[in-house]
């Protein structure tokens, strides 16, 4: 089939069990459908009330001749049924309610009114040449009354709450109960047509909505309330017709979808071999109204029994409303179309091979859908992938589709085994919960060994140890390792297999010989440091700063002393060693000082002074030696200075560094007169130098020493400049001193100010101060008297009899206190008198 196809609306059922019985023996003309049961009428005169499946429940013998119409009311109590040889019956299906007419003219349709069970709604119509209103009144008696009349025989009727709607030759009307009005008359559009052949559907959609269907027409009218302005003579209802459009075929019978009509049609098509017309397979259009014309939602063509025979009077459409179940009735057969469920959409999907779709239906349904598994279309779906060769989906489905099941899992990976895809299912085998046999991870990873050393590898990394038997796992390796002894991927591998077992030993043995990166994070994870004793030049070999860290950080663990001397055979690693061991602590390796003048002068001459300078532990004759020996000037320099032997130090820079600047600097870091003296002595014959000692001699030595010392008539480069230089000098000293000097004197004038104005602030005395003399308060306890108080700004107080007379010849007096310790500020007196 066309995989474009679009899916259908409806699913389709023959109604079989009894059905089937009766139709082989009779052929059906009518039916009429209640949600509790079914009531079909045949050509023979025998009315059959069935159940939903088919099964005869009861059976009535109505007349010999054909069964036009059969009518019940909403409680499905009452029924009424019309023949072809004007019998007319109404009975209580439940009771002894009953009654009979027969007239003188076939009765083509009946109604009874939908409240036929209610004592004041008796009443029913039926339709010959007339139509015909009964209803009981007075002693239980029918009155029959004429509706309507004149315009040929009445072919169908359809009654709904308070309004009739027929319809006979000319058109539809509907009769409003209430008034007794008829409020409408529809003509037909195609009276080319026989009535009789193409006779007309109705159908109520609701209380206030008929759909009409007549030849290839279709109405959908309303019946509305007319407003009282407009009433006059007029009904108080009228009809509007909302909805109108043309069909391609005949209508057979109409019924309402939501929304939507469902149209049963008959179909006539020129036959290929006769090129004669005949009768074609019915068809079950479902459509949406529109206001001119619709769109086809869905067409379905009926294989329905003897369609070859049958005319557009012999379908009948009948519908329950509350289920949405649609009866296509002919004389050999009655078909149930059904709208589809989820489980029917998904038997579409799976039909279409849409396996993905019919998945995410069955997952969105999961809890209203009976018929399908969500498991057993995943491995539908798994199946058919593997069937078209995409393995890799197939396997990341398995994910999803598996889940937890270890049963499923292990099969599949067996199927995946049987043709040889083990590979593509690798990446997402489980490996926490659940946790499938051993065995099904040990074949995955023999398969990969076999061809894809990179791939097991992979596994081996990512995969748990404890999924597979390690043992088995080392052992494969080991004998592929004896064709291949040098594959870098293979012994990478079998070392995370010994760290898996805990062989750690062995593991390391190999990251060494590797220089794998991993292996310092081997050492620190499981604490190898006893492993590593006598692999320490290896480890410096493969990554010397990472391997001088970790020794330095586990010094408990490995010793210094231990660490140097398995270095004694590589001097350059035991500098690296040991140089940073001096950084972090210039201290710990202090026995090993004296070796590290040799390494640094051998291989890190940069940080050899700066290692001279730090250290206070090695031995500065044994360095001078090293650096004599190796002409190491600078070095020589600073320790010649640093064991007090300035003057040669300074004579080394004059005369093997040739550099004045390095002089100079050298003589104002040692600030020895003496050195300037013989720095001058050394230079006073070169004008460069002299030059260098005018530009820089200024701060520190007077420059006239050095002029008086220059011999006339010497050249001496940018002397003028010099000259300048050193003016400049003296003016920026005397100006430093001289803000200095402004600086000191506006300092001390503001202290003194503070100090005057704090010495100006009173002194609280009260009863609680005490003469520091006789320690009697201060103040007398009878105020009266007066009393004469000396109060020294120290805040030390005194009676002034108990203070001493001064013998000095000014009349200032001080603290005793305080003038024991020394005469200062606050020892001055303030004197309080009363």
């Amino acid at each position: 089939e066309d995989e474009s196809e679009e899916e259908p609306k409806l699913k389709y059922e023959r109604l079989s069990n009894g059905v089937t019985e009766i139709l082989q023996k009779d052929a059906a003309s009518c039916m009429t459908v209640h949600e509790k049961f079914l009531a079909l009428g045949t050509h023979y005169g025998k009315v059959y009330l069935l159940d939903v499946q088919g099964n005869i429940t009861q059976k009535f013998d109505v007349s010999p001749v054909k069964i036009n119409q059969i009518s019940l009311d909403e409680s499905g109590e009452h029924m009424g049924v019309c023949s072809e040889d004007g019998k007319v019956q109404v009975f209580g299906l439940y009771s002894a309610e009953e009654f009979h007419e027969t007239f003188d003219c076939p009765i083509k349709i009946i109604a009874v009114h939908p409240q036929f069970v209610r004592s004041h709604f008796k009443q029913f119509v039926t339709g010959g040449k007339k139509l015909l209103l009964y209803e009981r009144g007075w002693m239980n008696r029918w009155k029959p009354s004429v509706l309507h009349e004149g315009e040929g025989n009445i072919r169908n009727i359809k009654w709904r709450g308070h309004l009739i709607a027929w319809a006979n030759n000319m058109g539809v009307k509907i009769l409003d109960m209430i008034s007794k009005q008829r409020i409408t008359n529809v003509p037909r559009d195609d009276i080319s047509l026989r009535p009789d052949m193409y006779p007309c559907s109705l159908c109520w959609k609701d209380n206030l909505t008929l759909i009409i269907g007549w030849g290839n027409s279709v109405k959908i009218c309303s019946v509305k309330e007319r407003h009282a302005s407009e009433m006059r003579d007029l009904p108080n209802r009228y009809v509007e017709i909302v909805f109108q459009f043309d069909t391609e075929f005949y209508v057979s019978g109409l019924a309402p979808l939501c929304d939507q009509l469902v149209i049963l049609s008959y179909v006539k098509e020129i036959s290929e071999k006769t090129e004669v017309e005949c009768c074609a397979r019915p068809r079950l259009d479902i459509v949406q109204p529109l206001p001119e014309s619709c769109e086809e939602i869905s067409s379905d063509a009926l294989t329905v029994r003897g369609f070859q025979e049958n005319e557009c009077r012999d379908y009948h459409l009948e519908y329950s409303e509350g289920e949405s179940l649609f009866y296509i009735i002919s004389p050999r057969d009655v078909v149930v179309a059904k709208e589809r469920d989820q489980d029917d959409h998904i038997d579409w999907l799976l039909e279409k091979k849409k396996y993905e779709e019919a998945l995410m239906a069955a997952e969105i349904s999961q809890k209203t859908i009976k018929k399908h598994k969500i498991l057993d279309i995943g491995l539908a779906y798994i199946n058919h992938l593997m069937e078209k060769g995409e393995y890799d989906l197939a396997a990341r489905k398995c994910q999803k589709i598996l889940g937890k099941n270890t049963e499923l899992w292990e099969f599949e990976v067996y199927k995946f085994k049987e043709i040889g895809q083990l590979k593509a299912i690798s990446p997402y085998l489980p490996r926490r919960d659940p946790v499938l046999k051993p065995l099904i991870y040990e074949m995955v990873l023999h398969e990969f060994l076999e061809s894809d050393y990179e791939g097991f590898a992979t596994l081996i990394k990512e995969w748990p140890g404890d999924l597979y038997n390690n043992t088995i796992i080392v052992q494969a390796v080991v004998d592929h390792l004896k064709k291949d002894p040098q594959n870098r991927t293979l012994l990478r591998t079998l070392a995370e297999l010994y760290t898996y077992d805990q062989r750690y030993g062995r593991a390391l043995e190999i990251y060494l010989t590797l220089r794998h990166k991993d292996v310092f994070q081997l050492i620190h994870k499981h604490n190898l440091f006893s492993s590593i004793r006598d692999k320490i030049v290896l480890l410096m070999d493969f990554d010397s700063e990472k391997a001088v860290d970790m020794l330095l950080d586990n010094e408990d663990k490995i010793s210094i002393d231990r660490v140097v001397e398995e270095l004694e055979n590589r001097p350059e690693l035991q500098h690296v060693y040991l140089h940073k061991l001096f950084k972090r602590d210039h201290h710990k390796g202090q026995r090993y000082h004296e070796k590290q003048i040799s390494l640094y002068a051998e291989y890190d001459r940069p940080n050899l002074l700066p290692f001279l300078r730090d250290s206070t532990h090695c031995p500065l004759e044994k360095a001078l030696e090293i650096c004599q020996q190796r002409n190491f000037v600078e070095e020589t320099v600073y320790l010649l200075s640093r064991m007090g032997n300035s003057r040669s130090a300074l004579k080394m820079i004059m005369e093997e560094l040739q550099d004045v600047d390095k002089a100079i600097e050298f003589a104002k870091e040692q600030d020895d007169g003496e050195l300037w003296e013989d720095l001058i002595l050394y230079s006073i014959d070169k004008p460069p130098f002299i030059t260098g000692l005018l530009n820089n001699i200024g701060t520190h030595v007077d420059p006239i020493l050095l002029i008086h010392r220059i011999k006339e008539g010497m050249e001496i480069p940018n002397l003028r400049d010099s000259l300048v230089k050193i003016l400049q000098d003296y003016n920026l000293q005397i100006l430093l001193r001289e803000g200095c000097k402004k600086i000191l004197v506006a300092d001390s004038l503001s202290l003194l100010k503070k100090m005057h104005r704090t010495q100006m602030k009173g002194v609280l005395v009260d009863e609680e101060n005490i003469c520091e003399s006789c320690l009697s308060p201060i103040l007398p306890s009878d105020a009266s008297k007066s009393f004469s108080v000396v109060v020294f700004h120290c805040r030390h107080m005194f009676h002034r009899e108990c203070l001493p007379v001064s013998n000095t010849v000014s009349s200032v007096q001080f603290c005793n206190i305080c003038s024991a310790k020394h005469r200062g500020p606050g020892s001055a007196v303030l004197e309080m008198k009363k």
